[in-house]
């Protein structure tokens, strides 16, 4: 007997995040290669920290930021235009039914990491943390 899955509070399958992780790695690989026909897209570096994938494997969101954190406007505008070159890319690389649809989202990790640090480094924080 199947298990009824509950949206509310679980967190991604394994497959979500197998799934994912490849498409990262694929996505990377295509953006650092210039795979694109866009010399736009290919003179601008992008690191891609993560991607989300939906349940049913068909929309994938990737969390992407360029390199310096400067431009995310164009790099946006480049990444929306050329989604479905993209999209086609990523397909020659995985073993899925269907290639997800591609949507890109601002990677704020490296951002709460600074807040992080900045917060760790104030002097009351540093005096509880040694008590």
């Amino acid at each position: 007997m199947s298990r009824n899955r509950s949206s509310e509070g679980s967190g991604p399958s394994q497959r979500q995040l197998r799934v994912g992780e490849v498409i990262r790695r694929r996505l990377s690989e295509v953006l650092s290669r210039g795979d694109v026909h866009d010399p736009d897209l290919n003179r601008m570096t992008i690191t891609v920290g993560e991607v989300r994938v939906s349940p049913d494997l068909r929309i994938a969101t990737a969390y992407v930021v360029p390199l310096g954190g400067e431009g995310q406007q164009a790099m946006f505008d480049l990444l929306h235009r050329n989604r479905g070159e993209l999209r086609r890319l990523l397909a020659k690389g995985l073993d899925l039914k269907h290639a997800p649809e591609l949507r890109f989202r601002l990677d704020e990790t490296f951002d709460r990491l600074d807040d992080t640090r900045r917060i760790f480094s104030d002097d009351a924080v540093r005096r509880d943390l040694e008590n």
